[in-house]
């Protein structure tokens, strides 16, 4: 039978339109199993798991940047639906980062202290990807920056990231731009705070004519709220492994940890709903039937 190039039978020859390319080879497979190196190989079965907990966490911190960047943009040019739509899936991945932290507490105390000591003085404190989340979305301390070696790739990434406008930044601007009175200094003083959430009042007060900017304040306060209840599940695993030893880093461990609870990106979108007064919602309300 001819093989020509009017056969049939030549059209259903496997084709190769990617040439060469694998699974394993598009997503460097090889390479990225050998990027587990133990410390202390054979007197701790649990450090692979330690490790690869820690890289995967990287990973995704990874695709948050990427996605809140994409935000930064979005928000000036007001593409708002599109906006809200990158935040769903940062939270998507955030409510999976919650998850993944208790996979630590399969590893006993005793399995744990096989293998810190040798982790001095590394610790997760170093994250800088997680101090570029913090620093993008608007909590930032630029102390940080003293704890990196001066003039190092890392210390330039962050102080980059606090030059740039924050995503809090941006989205106040965003609001002052559709008309409501966000104070310039807002977050810096409580009474300006208290300003800029009543400002927002009419937007928790009439959902529907309000509709894009609601769903992109309620977005960023979950993805704010998925954060906090990173770092509480995060400092509640660390206590039950380590209870309050010092951190491997030089930080006092559980109750710094704690003290990171409280931190907030958006503070004016947390405080706008305290000012919803029910009595002037319902007015004229009587109540069904």
């Amino acid at each position: 039978m001819s093989d020509s190039p009017g056969c049939p039978v030549s059209s259903l020859a496997p084709q190769k339109p990617f040439g060469d390319l694998t699974y394993g080879s598009y997503l460097k497979v090889p390479q990225l199993l050998q990027l587990q190196h133990l410390l202390v190989p054979g007197h701790s079965h649990d450090e692979l798991l330690f490790i690869i907990i820690h890289q995967a966490y990287e990973l995704w911190f990874k695709q948050i940047l990427h996605e809140l960047d994409t935000v930064a943009q979005l928000i000036p040019r007001g593409e708002l639906r599109e906006a809200r739509r990158l935040l769903d899936r940062v939270i998507a991945i955030e409510k999976l980062l919650v998850d993944q932290i208790h996979l630590l507490e399969t590893m006993t105390p005793r399995d744990f202290c096989h293998f810190r000591q040798a982790l001095t003085p590394a610790s997760g404190f170093q994250s800088i990807q997680f101090r570029e989340v913090e620093f993008l979305c608007g909590v930032r301390d630029e102390n940080y920056l003293s704890y990196l070696p001066a003039g190092s790739e890392e210390q330039n990434r962050l102080r980059a990231r606090l030059e740039a406008p924050s995503l809090r930044e941006l989205v106040y601007e965003l609001l002052r731009s559709r008309g409501f009175d966000i104070p310039a200094d807002v977050d810096s003083r409580e009474e300006s705070l208290l300003a800029g959430a009543r400002a927002l009042l009419p937007v928790y007060r009439d959902i529907e004519e309000h509709a894009a900017i609601y769903d992109l304040c309620e977005a960023l306060v979950s993805h704010d709220e998925w954060l906090v209840f990173w770092r509480f599940h995060h400092v509640r695993v660390v206590e039950r492994i380590i209870g309050f030893k010092p951190g491997t880093g030089g930080s006092k461990g559980v109750q710094y940890l704690d003290s990171t609870v409280v931190k907030r990106a958006f503070p004016v979108l947390w405080a706008a709903r305290a000012f919803l007064d029910e009595r002037e919602l319902f007015a004229g309300y009587n109540g069904p039937g």
